[in-house]
Order: C-alpha cells, then sequence, then structure tokens
C-alpha cells in the first residue's frame, strides 16, 4: 500500500530525536519499540522498503543555537536531495523565545535551498510558547508568503512523560485552543493540527468542523486507541481532511499500517488516509 508520511523523525546517528541511552530507554518504555540507529542509506531503504514519501522532523535541534542549527539543516537538505524519491520534506522547529524573529530568515534560507518541501513546525510544549503566542506571529506570516502549510502539535506529549514534573512541560501549551486562535486570526493560513488531541479530542473535532483551514494529522497513536468519535469522524465528515502521520523510528510502519487496515475503514477512506489527502494537500504526487 502506498503511503504518505506527514510526520516522522530522523533515525540517524546525527538527527535521532534522543539523544542519550536514557531518553532511548523512556522510548523503548513508551512506546515499546526498541531504539535502532540507521545510516543514512539505511533509513532511506526502509522507506522504499515499505513505499512511503515522507516529511521528516529534526526537532531536538531547537534547543541549539540558530548557529549550530544551520550545520544541522544542511545536513538534512543534503540527505533529502539524495533521497528524494522518499524524503519529500522537512518541519523545521524553533523556539521564537530563544531564536526570535531570526529564525525566519533561517526558514527563508533553508526554502532557497531548493530540497523539496519546507514548513514550519509549531511545539508549543517543549518551547513553552502556545501556537497563539503573538512571538509565532512572524512565522505564520513567511509560511503564507512561501504558500507553505504550518504544522501545529497538540494533545499528549511523549516528550518528559514520566520523567519528574514531565520535565517541566505543561500539556495545556498544546491545547487546541490555541490552533482556533490562529486559524481565526489567519484565515489564509492553511494550518496542520498534529497528533490526536487527547484528552480535548472533541475539542479538536468542533474546530475541524468550525475552521476549513485546519486539517488534521495524525502521528504518535496507533489507530486502535482513537476515540470513537475521531473513529467516525474519519469514515465520515473528515474523510478527506485527515492524513497519516507514522512517527517513525518509535514507531514503525509494517505495525502502524496494519492497525489501520484492521479498523474497518474503507478501502477509499484508506487511501484517503494513507496516501491521497497528503498528495493533494502538499502537491506532491
Amino acid at each position: 500500500m502506498k503511503l504518505f508520511d506527514c510526520h516522522s523523525h530522523w533515525a540517524t546517528e546525527k538527527g535521532y530525536l534522543f539523544r542519550t541511552p536514557q531518553e532511548r530507554a523512556q522510548q523503548e518504555r513508551i512506546w515499546r519499540t526498541p531504539a535502532k540507529v540507521f545510516t543514512e542509506d539505511e533509513q532511506a531503504d526502509y522507506f522504499r522498503a515499505n513505499d512511503v514519501r515522507v516529511i521528516l522532523d529534526i526537532s531536538w535541534i531547537k534547543e541549539l543555537s540558530l548557529d549550530e542549527m544551520k550545520d544541522y539543516h544542511d545536513y538534512i537538505l543534503e540527505v533529502q536531495k539524495r533521497h528524494s524519491d522518499v524524503i519529500v520534506g522537512q518541519w523545521l522547529q524553533f523556539n521564537p523565545a530563544k531564536h526570535g524573529v531570526a529564525a525566519v530568515d533561517e526558514f527563508k534560507r533553508c526554502i532557497d535551498k531548493q530540497a523539496g518541501f519546507v514548513g514550519i513546525c509549531v511545539n508549543g510544549q517543549v518551547t513553552g510558547v502556545p501556537a497563539n503566542d503573538p512571538r509565532w506571529d512572524p512565522f505564520y506570516e513567511a509560511s503564507m508568503q512561501a504558500g507553505a502549510p504550518v504544522m501545529i502539535l497538540t494533545g499528549l506529549t511523549g516528550i518528559g512523560q514520566g520523567l519528574p514534573g514531565g520535565k517541566g512541560i505543561l500539556l495545556d501549551d498544546g491545547h487546541p485552543r490555541a490552533i482556533d486562535h490562529v486559524a481565526a486570526r489567519y484565515a489564509d493560513l492553511k494550518i496542520l493540527a498534529a497528533r490526536p488531541a487527547w484528552p480535548w479530542q472533541e475539542e479538536m473535532l468542533a474546530i475541524l468542523l468550525h475552521k476549513p483551514n485546519v486539517s488534521y494529522e495524525l502521528h504518535g497513536w496507533g489507530p486502535r486507541r482513537f476515540t470513537d468519535s475521531l473513529k467516525k469522524a474519519i469514515s465520515r465528515e473528515l474523510q478527506d481532511r485527515v492524513m497519516f502521520g507514522c512517527d517513525f523510528p518509535v514507531l514503525r510502519y509494517e505495525k502502524v499500517v496494519a492497525d489501520w487496515t484492521s479498523e474497518g475503514y474503507s478501502e477509499e477512506v484508506l487511501n484517503k488516509v494513507l496516501c491521497a489527502n497528503a498528495e493533494r494537500y502538499f502537491g506532491i504526487k
């Protein structure tokens, strides 16, 4: 089955989301997937073996300075060019409290590399800057100028889960109300709400019904764990606006896709969610 994965992470030594043995042990505990480091070619071959085109997120580097981030951005875009048949884009994460508006210039520099799709991923929880904070406004304006969707993370995050104080992360900084505020403020901005918004799933569904500039991407959770209301919406009113994300390498395609196909969705709905909706949304065939 052909797949378009709207959100996964780098599994190479330079890009791996979890940097320490302790963090990788946390991955194995939460997602129950063995931590495995891939070479750049092994990672691309894994995508090919699963017939996947993927947009990747090297999210952890937002803790670095902008000068340090540039080396990683050049790395991911160079690897993407070498494996453009399977790696079709990158989500870039910044911390507006740390990097300020100078990060917008770095976003534009990466677009100018012309390696493929480049978009901003807003992580309100880890940065402590909710998506509706005005400090994100220059990023939204730059994204509209570039014609690029913005990904906004919502719901429970695995980062800090089970650690003392949740690593200082406030879950409320990822509440979907922030997405509602941004969608109302920027009617022309394409917003891709990301992750099942549990425990605020009903609020997220209401926002999707009300705001046509918001779509939904569901990485990080197996589809068997979705709420009943979300499952119904996928089959009905949201079947053209929901997209697949795997969250590789913490989750793997073999298991996640098998779970999607076991949930009783029609072949038409599965094709839309797993591939066709994202092809249309990103304009990538």
